[in-house]
């Protein structure tokens, strides 16, 4: 540290803790448990003003989460499995905030979290062995463990368009929903997007908004979530033996069960494809992802398979030049797939026009609304379903510094290195839920947040009884990670596209595909690390 930084921290009143968790979603509230299970003097600082992550700033219309709510959910206790009952088949934004505050009041965690306080700066003090931590109200926390719970898909992607604030009207992100709503009644609203957040919430602003002009990039694949109410005998009988469920989900790629099909396409005929794409839409949504084994590995079976969702598109939208707009010219699955309700469907709507934006781009924002390609276009309210800076921008908006002062944004700017996804080397006892080189967003996200948080309490729980004090990752041991995990996504298809998986939504982000493919292999790998005395990191005494 240096001398200014020591003077500052002396004349301020320091919070000594051990651990300090930086988010309040998922990730923070089990992290802080499980911390409070060893004894250890925790603490959660979230810059929102309530608990839930993603979940709190995503309030967009029609925001629900696109893995079966009986599965999007934690594991860790068998209690909160059986009292919790589900409303909808996928739940929807509210009520996983409502199953957030159950958590917290379950498990009595308030008390343990600070709210309206953004973590700004994380120095490590190498004299004293401890993570300085500057917080945006004034705080100084000294704690030995500092662990980044900021999520994956929390930092908002806003393009720099040219004459953004010029615009008269108002202008929202569905990552930054306001949290009393919006009314389009009689409006002229644009949709710059079509991922996910677009996908969810377009047809419910089409019905609302007197016109709504949606501009698009990039088609998107997307298969109906058939959403409906949760039927209690079904609850009942997952209850009933949900370890055969969640048994199932972790010896699956993507940590949740989604009946997968072990046959190839490629060795299908054209009648047993057929017959299985149809079974596969009835069971909606990222069931799609099982529908045969070489979806993301075999391009021949691939463009089969997507040929039959572009089909399912023509079929459902009536302007044949409009279907071929929306019919995806990517691989299947290289982008994640969605889950709609009525979201092709919403584009036979006389209010509502779709604009090709894939070779002019948006030339600018005016006063009265946006330029394409030369032609203006007049708007009451934007909306930018633009997505976010994944994996890394949340952990890049806080100043990280480990050893003789060096900046983890500097260390990545390249592209992000972690061991694991967990750990980087020089920067000890500094962990981060859900890191770049970990499943994370290729999975059910609960799901690997809790294998996570379950290694590095037993990881701190190690260094206590071992009377250790430091645990770091090599970079001997964090090269060959990231070149195993460039190995793997090499192997797939998943990296053939342009997607946010490589940071490719940001511009001037490195194209470095992040997440690891493969959750069973990755959890193995963990498992026998820890088995061989946590090979690959340095401990100290």
């Amino acid at each position: 540290m240096s001398a200014t930084q020591s003077t500052i921290i002396s004349k301020t009143s320091v919070r000594t803790l051990d651990a300090i968790v930086v988010g309040a979603g998922f990730a923070g509230l089990y992290m802080l448990h499980s911390l409070r299970k060893l004894g250890l003097n925790a603490r959660i600082y979230e810059a929102a003003s309530g608990p839930g992550g993603t979940w709190f700033w995503n309030r967009y219309p029609g925001a629900r989460c696109d893995i079966p709510s009986l599965q999007y959910s934690y594991q860790f206790s068998d209690d909160l499995q059986q009292e919790w009952e589900w409303a909808e088949r996928y739940a929807s934004q509210p009520e996983i905030l409502k199953y957030v505050e159950h958590v917290i009041e379950r498990f009595k965690l308030r008390p343990d979290i600070q709210f309206n306080t953004r973590v700004q700066a994380a120095h490590l003090d190498e004299a004293a062995g401890r993570w300085q931590i500057q917080t945006s109200t004034g705080e100084t926390v000294s704690a030995k463990f500092c662990i980044m719970a900021t999520g994956c898909l929390s930092s908002t992607n806003v393009p720099d368009f040219k004459g953004l604030d010029s615009f008269r009207g108002k202008f929202y992100h569905t990552g930054q929903w306001p949290h009393e709503g919006v009314d389009f009644t009689g409006q002229r609203v644009a949709v710059i997007g079509t991922g996910s957040s677009a996908v969810q919430s377009i047809p419910l602003i089409a019905a609302q908004a007197a016109q709504l002009t949606v501009f698009q990039r990039t088609a998107n694949f997307s298969v109906p979530a058939h959403n409906a109410p949760l039927d209690p005998a079904e609850q009942k009988r997952v209850k009933a033996n949900y370890d055969e469920l969640r048994t199932a989900g972790k010896n699956q790629l993507l940590a949740w069960d989604i009946d997968p099909n072990a046959k190839l396409a490629a060795d299908a005929t054209p009648a047993e494809i057929r017959a299985e794409c149809e079974r596969r839409w009835r069971m909606g949504g990222l069931y799609f992802y099982g529908v045969f084994a070489d979806l993301l590995i075999n391009p021949e079976s691939n463009r089969v398979l997507a040929e039959f969702i572009r089909d399912k598109i023509h079929e459902q939208v009536k302007d044949p030049a409009v279907a071929e707009l929306l019919s995806p010219k990517t691989v299947l699955g290289c982008k994640r797939i969605c889950a709609d309700t009525d979201y092709f469907q919403t584009y036979n709507r006389e209010n509502v026009l779709l604009v090709d934006i894939s070779k002019s781009g948006i030339d600018e924002i005016t006063p009265q609304g946006l330029r394409v390609g030369g032609r203006d276009y007049a708007f009451d309210a934007i909306v930018f379903a633009t997505g976010f800076d994944a994996m890394t921008g949340s952990i890049n908006r806080v100043d990280v510094r480990g050893r003789h002062g060096q900046k983890l944004k500097d260390k990545w700017a390249a592209g992000p290195r972690t061991y694991l996804g967990l750990s980087s080397a020089g920067f000890p006892n500094f962990f981060i839920i859900s890191g770049p080189g970990s499943p994370s967003v290729l999975t059910c996200m609960i799901t690997s947040i809790e294998q996570h948080v379950e290694f590095i309490t037993e990881c701190i729980d190690y260094l206590r009884k071992h009377r250790l004090a430091h645990i770091e990752a090599t970079v001997e041991a964090e090269n060959r990670w990231v070149e195993h995990v460039n190995e793997v996504a090499g192997s797939t298809l998943f990296n053939s596209c342009s997607s946010w998986y490589l940071g490719a939504n940001v511009p001037g982000k490195p194209r470095i595909f992040m997440p690891y493919v493969g959750f069973p292999p990755y959890v193995a790998k963990c498992n026998e690390i820890v088995a061989k005395g946590y090979e690959g990191f340095a401990l100290t005494a």
